[in-house]
This record gives C-alpha cells, structure tokens and sequence, in this order.
C-alpha cells in the first residue's frame, strides 16, 4: 500500500510535557474504510494520541498527514473541514434542544454543503430520523451516543476519531454501536481510528489493532495476531485473552 492510498498517516508523532514522555514516537496508518483499535492501560497515551491527531495537542516531533496532505500545522477548525472529525469520552449533546436541530445547526457550524439534507443523511444513517423531534436528554443513553456520532458525522469526514464511544453502555448497546460503526465504513467510506476499553467489540470490528504501553507502541497488526503477543497479554489483555 502505497504513502497515497493512506488515508491518515501518523509519523514519529511525540508529545512531551517537560520531562513527562506522554507519547514518545509512534506511528501508525490508517486505510480508507478501515477500524484501526487503539489500547491499552490507562494512561499509555491513546487519548493524546486522539488530542494530538485532531490539533488539541501540540506535537514535540512527528506529522500528521490526512488524505496525502500534512496538517501538522493546522488548526483543529482546519483539520475538521478538511475532514477529520472527532468525538469526546463524554456526549457533547444539548439536552434541551432536539435531535434533528442540533445536528442541523452542527451542519451548518462546519460549513457542509446542503446542511439540512446532510443532517437527514446522518438521521437516516444512524436510525435517529423517528426521534428528529425528540429532546435529547429524552433519549435512552444508546441513542445519546448515536446522537453524539451524528455530531461528527455532519460534512461527511473521511477520519473518525473515536474516544471511548461505548462507554456505559450496556452489552446491547455497544453492539448496537458496533454495527453502526461497521455500516458508516462499508456505506460510506469512513476510516475510524477507535479507543475503547471494551477490547471483545473492539477486536471483533476492528480491521487492524494497535497497543500501547507507556506513551509507546508495543505492538501493531491484525487482531488474530496481536491478540496472542505475550507482550500484549502481560501488558492489557490479561493471561484469560
């Protein structure tokens, strides 16, 4: 596969804090329409990872390249119109307001073309049209999760960054989300680079898993074989992986 056909590139990306390595040297791809998992222990750097892919953090050393084109540089209002979209382990969602008029006014914040026929598009997408008129705090917590990808879904990004959107979830729920996730890959192309602790769902969707320990990256690769690295196994997944 060839630097062209990668749709995000991630290159000796480090952020340090003084003397604190929170990242320190990590590289990884990303395909069109793949799920590449990101984890690992609590504070290994899965999320600064996220934070600095999407221009929150600034990089020590490294770039960050999106659709050939590097955005090391860029600002994170830049980065989301070109089309890396981002959510937050926490729902961004306004609980008064209704569904289909928060993801119309977020179509219209990142300048997509058509905001109110792109909001029905991620209505549609994510089985969210029969609740349009709903408030969202009305929604059951699944729902609120959905709603929250619609969030980042409007403008069509081609990157989904994706921090832990499983979170209290119930079993069903997740695999609900799962499934979304997997159908927004296979309909419309999207690539998702996703941190999630709940490591069963995330190795049963993920194209390409990568692990990390420390603000390093211990191992990288299909699922099946990262799954059996001893390393791994020692690190995060536990002798019952």
């Amino acid at each position: 596969m060839t630097n062209e056909n990668m749709i995000l590139r991630v290159t000796d990306v480090a952020v340090h804090y003084g003397g604190v390595k929170a990242v320190d040297g990590v590289s990884f791809d990303l395909r069109q329409g793949e799920i590449r998992g990101l984890i690992g222990p609590n504070g290994a750097g899965k999320s600064t990872v996220i934070d600095a892919i999407s221009g929150r953090h600034g990089l020590t050393r490294g770039t960050v390249r999106l659709a050939g084109q590097d955005i090391t540089r860029c600002s994170v209002i830049d980065r989301r119109r070109r089309g890396l979209a981002r959510s937050f382990q926490r729902t961004s969602i306004f609980p008064n307001m209704t569904v289909s008029a928060q993801i119309g006014l977020a179509a219209h914040k990142v300048g997509a073309e058509a905001p109110e026929q792109d909001a029905r598009r991620v209505m549609d997408q994510l089985d969210l049209s029969g609740e349009a008129d709903a408030t969202a705090g009305s929604l059951g917590y699944g729902q609120q999760r959905r709603l929250d990808l619609a969030l980042a879904l409007v403008g069509r990004p081609i990157v989904l960054l994706l921090d832990e959107p499983m979170a209290g979830l119930s079993p069903q729920e997740s695999a609900d989300l799962a499934s979304h996730l997997l159908k927004l890959t296979g309909d419309w192309g999207v690539s998702i680079l996703l941190v999630e602790h709940d490591t069963d769902t995330l190795f049963s969707i993920s194209n390409s898993v990568t692990v990390f320990e420390l603000g390093r990256v211990i191992a990288s690769g299909r699922p099946e074989e990262v799954r059996i690295e001893p390393r791994v196994r020692e690190a995060y997944l536990g002798s019952a992986a």
